[in-house]
């Protein structure tokens, strides 16, 4: 049996924005909690991906880029002293006959009476360009993730997309770059209504219904990019300096599918209590799903409380799932 040092109330699988506010908000329930995450750093896709992105979705913000969130995050976390697993997969979850759960990973086993999944959509890779030559220019003048918007400023960029990834770096680029070419294969964009309707009164210039045809350029450096029109023979080409490709990621949950867990094609089925198949696990975010669920960070926000709640009850039934108003609390009491 684990002994009590290394026991704990609840263990969280993911260190996205999710994954950081349920280790918080588990701190605010006085339980003992750990937090595992596969990556080297806490902020998951946020951190990775688009640090530098506006966000306009998120309660209590007008905007907010990803890394500021995840820094925020993090300042909520370092109330409390939870224990941070880095650079750990969870290969396996069972429950042991006692009643524990042993997760395992490459650096051995944790303990815990409750878990919280909150993997987001699991590990990710960017569906890349099918061109010939494309990776001679990967990762110079080819980009599919914006890491660094300081490498547009003055430049000329293209962005081919028809997203809200899409859409919001041209938004977040057009006072940085030069100028800004925004591509798609219809004339009508997937992103937020309103999000289209500023590119269309800004300075971006829009081309559709096109795609890529033919890259230019030598040494790793783009030069130009030829595009066709989606269906006809029509083209045009583009002299820029960076070309950013947002046709989104391919993800898989990894080992997850072997959890015995109950799926629905790759999220996690949960009750209204965010409870797995499984009792004592639970999943928040991404990952999960039930009837008329939104993938949005501001709803994995209202999700991850409830799963702690609810995992709270679990470990003290005799306690009401609801719990004070965190106006009521004082950390100095």
């Amino acid at each position: 049996m684990a002994s009590e040092k290394e026991l704990f109330d609840i263990t969280i699988i993911g260190g996205g924005p999710i994954g950081m506010f349920a280790a918080f908000y588990a701190g605010m329930r006085n339980v003992k909690t750990k937090l595992i995450e596969t990556l080297p750093v806490l902020g998951g896709q946020v951190a990775l991906l688009y640090p530098d992105k506006t966000i306009y979705d998120i309660g209590g913000y007008a905007a907010v880029t990803g890394k500021e969130l995840i820094k925020q995050l993090q300042a909520q976390m370092s109330l409390f002293d939870q224990e941070i697993c880095l650079e750990e997969q969870v290969q396996d979850v069972i429950k042991n006959e006692e009643g524990i759960f042993e997760l395992t990973t490459a650096k051995g086993k944790h303990y815990s009476r409750t878990v919280i999944i909150t993997t987001g959509q699991g590990a990710f890779k960017p569906r890349k360009l099918s061109l010939e030559h494309a990776e001679d220019f990967e990762d110079q003048s080819l980009h599919y993730i914006v890491s660094n918007i300081e490498q547009y400023r003055d430049k000329t960029v293209a962005i081919c997309g028809g997203g809200d990834s899409a859409v919001d770096w041209a938004l977040t680029l057009e006072p940085v770059a030069k100028k800004v070419y925004l591509v798609h294969r219809r004339n009508k964009f997937r992103a937020h209504e309103a999000s289209v309707e500023q590119v269309k009164t800004s300075s971006i210039e829009l081309l559709t219904p096109y795609i890529p045809h033919e890259l230019h350029g030598y040494d790793g450096q783009l030069t130009a990019v030829t595009f066709k029109q989606a269906k006809g023979e029509e083209t045009k080409t583009i002299d820029l300096d960076f070309f950013v490709v947002n046709y989104g990621f391919s993800s898989s949950i990894g080992p997850l599918k072997n959890w015995n867990i109950e799926l629905e094609k790759n999220d996690i089925i949960v009750s209204p209590k965010m409870e797995t198949s499984i009792e004592g696990i639970y999943a928040a975010g991404d990952i999960s799903t039930y009837d008329g669920k939104i993938k949005l960070i501001a709803t994995g926000f209202g999700e991850a409380p409830t799963a702690v709640n609810h995992a709270v009850h679990y470990l003290r039934p005799e306690e009401h799932a609801q719990p004070y108003q965190s106006t009521k609390l004082s950390f100095d009491d």
